[in-house]
Formats: structure tokens, C-alpha cells, sequence
């Protein structure tokens, strides 16, 4: 969805986090929100959300996130073999992604020095 479709934030409360993202965007989403979607559903005394929340504190920040083995992410409450491998595979799509980018930024900046002879 291109950003122009999403309605401006306002004090609306959502009743999910699918229903926000919808709604605002997913830039307009905290880490712990766009966390969850990828984990969820939650579990019986545990929403997607809190489940986030103890991975975020956990592992401090995405680099964290990025450097654990699978094994640390089943130690917390609600993560389970399935949750663990949704999120290293979305983990894997985001780095493959900043890789097609990076090398796409090498490619044109080969391309403008053979064109300009400079940079």
C-alpha cells in the first residue's frame, strides 16, 4: 500500500494491532507492535503484544534480535518452535532485502562513475 491510502493518525483506538497498521501504516506502528504481528496470536495469560514486549527487553534491540540462536527465543514464555521460526524467516526477508538495496546503491554508484567519471 502506498503511504497516501493511510488515514492520519488521530485518537482512534484500535481493537488490534492488524486494524492500526491498516488504518495508519506499518511506519506508524511501535518495534513491540510490528513484533507481535509477526508472533501472534498470543497465548491464554499472554497477549502477541507482552510476548513482544519480553522479546524487545530481552534482546535489547533488532541487532540483538538478529545475533541469538533459535534456541534463546524458546526460553521465553509464549514462544514456541513455530513463533521462533516466523520470525527467523521474516528476519532473513528484511536482510535480503537491505542486501538487494546496498547492492542496487553499488550498482548506481558504478554506473554514475562510468557516466560522470567521479564519486
Amino acid at each position: 500500500m502506498h503511504p497516501k491510502h493511510y488515514r492520519r493518525m488521530s485518537k482512534v483506538q484500535w481493537s488490534t494491532v492488524e486494524e492500526k497498521l491498516y488504518e495508519l501504516g506499518p511506519a506508524n506502528l511501535s518495534n513491540r507492535e510490528i513484533l507481535s504481528l509477526l508472533i501472534s496470536p498470543g497465548i491464554h495469560d499472554k497477549s502477541a503484544e507482552e510476548i513482544a514486549a519480553d522479546i524487545i527487553e530481552e534482546f535489547r534491540n533488532y541487532e540483538g534480535l538478529a545475533d541469538q540462536p533459535l534456541e534463546k527465543f524458546l526460553k521465553i514464555k509464549g514462544m514456541g518452535k513455530s513463533k521462533v521460526v516466523r520470525l527467523a524467516a521474516a528476519m532473513e526477508f528484511a536482510k535480503r532485502w537491505v542486501d538487494m538495496a546496498v547492492n542496487k546503491l553499488k550498482y548506481d554508484q558504478e554506473l554514475h562513475r562510468e557516466v560522470f567519471g567521479c564519486l
